[in-house]
């Protein structure tokens, strides 16, 4: 090989050298560019499945043993009541109405923990608000007559009485309730109790509130539908929908 044409060779090689250089770094800066969109997207789309689709609570209390165990985390349906409605048998999470629950203090977390705990439950994973909320089974839809307890104990929903296999009761005891009641449910609300019947302040121990134990449908978050944490826990959220068969709307109508 010449001189002339090693020249010509080496001259060659340093422009698509300094391409490569000015290449390198690009490409890094691209890739980190579109990680951050990939991960601002995944923050966004996770931001409207929590505020629009579903959410995750934990349960704070045992009111609703064996169903659910405390700190339990469970998955809500929030297009429930909004989209879909709500059924009798239906497990839902909702604000409280006022008085039900003791004002609860702040829950004090170092800065780290607390940003961490902020950040899931910006995209649903985490719910520092749940010691806000109540969970409880929905027995009475607007309009419907709920009592207790007749001959055998049972409560009735418009006169058809409830074979409830979801409830927990002390050692020996028949009855579905331990206090009878009688109650008409208003218009937009609901009537609910907890699976744990003598250990659940719900529709029955809160007459004395502003909403007289009902609670408000603007107030329903959701529907837990399925247990989610422990993995031991795991399971799907029953609506018995055999236990509230052939009940009869407040009208008379099937």
């Amino acid at each position: 090989m010449t001189e002339e044409s090693v020249r010509e060779h080496t001259e060659d090689e340093q422009p698509l050298r300094r391409r490569q250089r000015r290449t390198k770094p690009r490409g890094a800066l691209t890739f980190l560019r579109d990680l951050l969109v990939i991960l601002v997207v995944a923050v966004l789309i996770s931001f409207l499945v929590k505020t629009f689709l579903i959410r995750s609570f934990y349960i704070p209390s045992e009111s609703m043993r064996e169903t659910l165990e405390v700190n339990d985390r469970i998955i809500v349906n929030e297009l429930v009541p909004k989209l879909v409605p709500i059924d009798r048998g239906d497990v839902v999470v909702f604000r409280d109405p006022g008085g039900w629950l003791t004002p609860q203090p702040p829950i004090q977390q170092n800065p780290v923990a607390g940003g961490f705990d902020w950040a899931l439950s910006i995209v649903g994973l985490s719910a520092p608000d749940s010691n806000d909320h109540l969970i409880k089974r929905v027995i009475g839809l607007p309009g419907d007559h709920v009592s207790c307890c007749n001959a055998l104990g049972q409560v009735s929903v418009n006169g058809v009485p409830l074979n409830e296999p979801y409830i927990t009761l002390p050692s020996g005891e028949t009855r579905a309730s331990k206090d009878d009641f009688d109650q008409v449910v208003p218009a937009g609300s609901l009537w609910v109790m907890g699976d744990n019947r003598y250990n659940s302040k719900d529709s029955r121990y809160n007459g004395d509130t502003p909403g007289k134990g009902f609670v408000p449908m603007d107030n329903v978050v959701g529907r837990a539908f399925v247990v989610s944490w422990p993995v031991a826990h795991w399971a799907w959220l029953d609506d018995y929908p055999s236990t509230f068969a052939g009940i009869p709307s407040p009208t008379g109508k099937k």
